[in-house]
């Protein structure tokens, strides 16, 4: 859509048929002001109204989603009853937004991708469905793309490619690219499919806290944490939630996760919370088991073409890293393509744009890989979440200030301070397991996250909940280069107050 907005003559193709079955649902606040500020750079307004729940339910209240007010963890122990949890030890609630009318969304992908598509059409894009390509070549002035549509040859010729086709995808396997590994992660595996009659979660909960959370639990991207692995609750606004495991291959292969609906039993079964939550469940789609998570391609790009970071890499759904890194190389390419086609440099960005997408995967890695290290240590996973939402929330909000210089890349890993900071708390994480340990860590963490912390992070009077307060971010305005009005303006203008 953009590419065409720009003038390029485009064609979308794609290998299946809308709608269809897709995984990957989660946004972020980074992840909205990226396609709100592309909707408007682009002239895109159809696409603008999904940056925001409220927005969304008044233009396309017939497309499925769900409200995504915060992040939502609890930590569970196989096999062993829940217990209360009143100081909040094994549990953390991390607002993103003041209320539902600004809140994020889960995208019920087969109706958001089915919308994407027809507004394509819409404003004039070919596209052709059902296409099997086979081959690809490259000459001095082109790439040809080769398969069979409808049972007959199909060829396309074009001045560039952006392969959007996913981890492992077209150009992956027909460049013959190789694979390589994420240093240090953990190699994973997920079982996950969509359900009806989930009920919520709040509603099984054993513990009855006197103090409100600074949003509906179940509101949210939902978390379980145990030792070797993860489950997501996404709860739609059509009755339907996806829900699954990642795990890593020694609990993984202890839990059989191959064999599909036996294997999401047999864990439900050890966690009683969520073994009364999906009582009544039903899964609606065939389970899907995934022997390999993580992914990173070799080569993000070439002389006439380009991976999207979602086909140049993946890590983990856990945090939900996979929108806002997308974004950020849609938005990337579209300013090459702005800027740079038929200029010299085109062939310098694009080799700027495989960096960039490259070591903006790893620092993802190293994030979640630390996380996986701690999942059997609640408090230090708690600790070292701080880092990613300080930095997403300090890039939220340069971002709505207009001030991209302070937070260009991907939880600022290239940050001088924050970078190499962020890289001592994992490995102090290896080493925290006595309580004095686990103080050094936060501490760390709180020098590492105070230059960027607009949120009131690490704060432990908080207990585990942090709520969203104008108050924070009017006390940082300084770290972001504002004035307090400045500020309060941004307030207004983003709709914070009901």
């Amino acid at each position: 859509m953009i590419a065409h907005q720009l003038g390029r003559s485009v064609i979308l193709l794609e290998k299946n048929k809308h709608p269809r079955f897709a995984i990957g649902e989660s946004s972020t606040p980074l992840s909205n002001i990226l396609l709100e500020s592309l909707a408007t750079r682009y002239d895109l307004p159809s696409i603008a109204p999904l940056s925001k729940w409220g927005s969304w339910q008044q233009t396309y209240p017939h497309v499925a989603c769900g409200l995504k007010r915060g992040f939502t963890f609890y930590h569970h122990i196989l096999g062993k009853p829940a217990v209360a949890d009143p100081k909040h030890q094994r549990q953390l609630l991390v607002a993103a937004s003041p209320h539902d009318r600004i809140a994020d969304t889960h995208w019920y992908r087969a109706e958001v991708d089915h919308l994407f598509v027809k507004e394509a059409q819409q404003i004039g894009v070919p596209y052709l469905d059902e296409v099997k390509l086979q081959n690809v070549s490259e000459s001095e002035n082109e790439i040809r793309l080769q398969g069979h549509r409808n049972n007959e040859d199909f060829s396309i010729r074009a001045r560039f490619v952006v392969d959007a086709t996913g981890p492992r995808g077209f150009l992956h396997h027909a460049l013959a690219l190789r694979e390589l590994p994420l240093p240090e992660f953990p190699a994973t595996q997920a079982l996950f499919s969509h359900f009806t009659g989930v009920t919520r979660l709040a509603d099984q909960l054993s513990d009855h806290d006197s103090e409100l959370p600074p949003y509906p639990v179940d509101d949210a991207a939902v978390h379980h944490i145990f030792d070797g692995g993860w489950i997501w609750v996404l709860k739609f606004n059509n009755g339907i939630t996806s829900a699954g495991v990642a795990a890593t291959d020694k609990l993984a292969d202890h839990l059989r996760l191959s064999e599909g609906p036996e294997a999401w039993q047999r864990l439900l079964d050890l966690i009683p919370t969520l073994k009364k939550q999906f009582a009544n469940s039903q899964a609606v789609q065939p389970f899907i088991y995934m022997p390999r998570v993580s992914f990173r391609s070799s080569a993000v790009a070439g002389k006439r073409w380009a991976l999207l970071p979602s086909a140049a890499g993946f890590v983990d759904p856990l945090l939900s890293t996979g929108f806002p890194l997308t974004l950020l190389g849609v938005s990337r390419i579209a300013e090459i393509l702005e800027c740079d086609w038929d200029k010299p440099e085109f062939a310098e960005r694009l080799q700027s744009y495989a960096s960039q997408t490259d070591n903006e995967l790893l620092a993802a890695a190293d994030l979640i890989a630390a996380l996986y290290a701690a999942m059997d240590r609640f408090p230090v996973f708690a600790s070292l979440s701080m880092l990613y939402f300080a930095a997403a929330s300090f890039s939220e909000s340069a971002r709505r200030l207009g001030k991209v210089n302070l937070a260009r890349s991907f939880l600022l890993h290239d940050d001088p301070h924050f970078g190499a900071a962020m890289r001592r708390c994992y490995q102090r994480a290896k080493q925290t397991s006595t309580q004095q340990e686990l103080t050094d860590l936060a501490n760390e963490v709180s020098r590492a996250i105070e230059p960027i912390n607009i949120a009131d992070l690490n704060n432990p009077q908080r207990r585990n909940w942090y709520p969203v307060d104008a108050n924070d971010l009017l006390n940082s305005a300084a770290k972001l280069g504002s004035t307090k009005h400045e500020i309060s303006q941004l307030l207004d203008e983003c709709g914070f107050w009901k």
